[in-house]
């Protein structure tokens, strides 16, 4: 924990100047400058990250399950080309380490229909001018027994709007690196990144959310068994 406050410490005053350009270019250096810091930080606490596939060419909806603290760092190792995730904006409000989090998340109040639909919005148009979006569609943390939490709709009805494929990656190891019930459970070793083969959306028209929500959910449960 001394060694993320610190780190955390030298990235902000480079990552607070760089934010006064608020503008696409400006988020891309600030998303290299937090990949490179995870990849330091989980490197020197004995974490790194293994990745398995790779991101193809194109724009991509990219889902990951959720089930430790660990999952919002690990995504930036494993994902080497741009993207914006979508993530929770209470978290916005945790001193210091909100404000980096606003500057490249695209914050939504799940309880809010508005904050929703505006979050919608936003990354529609993230994927037609920036990049690919990176959403857990878990909502939270997996606290079940179940390999994988129901899904929320927002990211099939997304994908199935704009026309873009689902980019499945599973994140087996996260929960034994640091567990959800305790900020103090940590424990170094290995964390895997699996690329699964995209979930095509051509054809399928907006009203077959629940459909291709379920195929999603099915691949990567299947997978998550195996992995585990």
């Amino acid at each position: 924990m001394i060694t993320f406050v610190v780190s955390i410490l030298i990235a902000l005053p480079i990552i607070a100047i760089v934010s006064f350009a608020n503008n696409v270019k400006g988020r891309k250096v600030i998303h290299m400058i937090i990949r490179c810091w995870s990849i330091f930080w989980l490197w020197i606490i004995g974490m790194p990250v293994k990745v398995k596939g790779t991101v193809p060419e194109g724009r991509y909806i990219i889902v990951a399950n959720h089930i430790s603290y660990m999952d919002t760092l690990i995504i930036f190792p494993a994902i080497s080309s741009y993207f914006r995730p979508l993530g929770k904006k209470e978290i916005s409000k945790v001193p210091g380490l909100g404000f980096i989090y606003k500057q490249i998340v695209i914050l939504v109040d799940r309880s809010n229909a508005v904050s929703r639909a505006v979050s919608m919005r936003l990354m529609w148009r993230v994927l037609r001018k920036e990049g690919n979006i990176v959403i857990f569609p878990e909502g939270t943390f997996n606290e079940t027994t179940d390999t994988l939490k129901s899904f929320y709709d927002g990211a099939f009805r997304l994908a199935l709007n704009t026309q873009t494929d689902i980019l499945p990656l599973i994140l087996p190891d996260t929960v034994h690196r640091w567990h959800y019930s305790a900020w103090w459970k940590i424990w170094p070793g290995k964390n895997r990144a699996v690329f699964l083969k995209p979930v095509r959306v051509a054809g399928m028209e907006p009203g077959q959310v629940a459909e291709l929500k379920q195929q999603v959910f099915d691949k990567m449960e299947a997978e998550l068994v195996k992995y585990n």
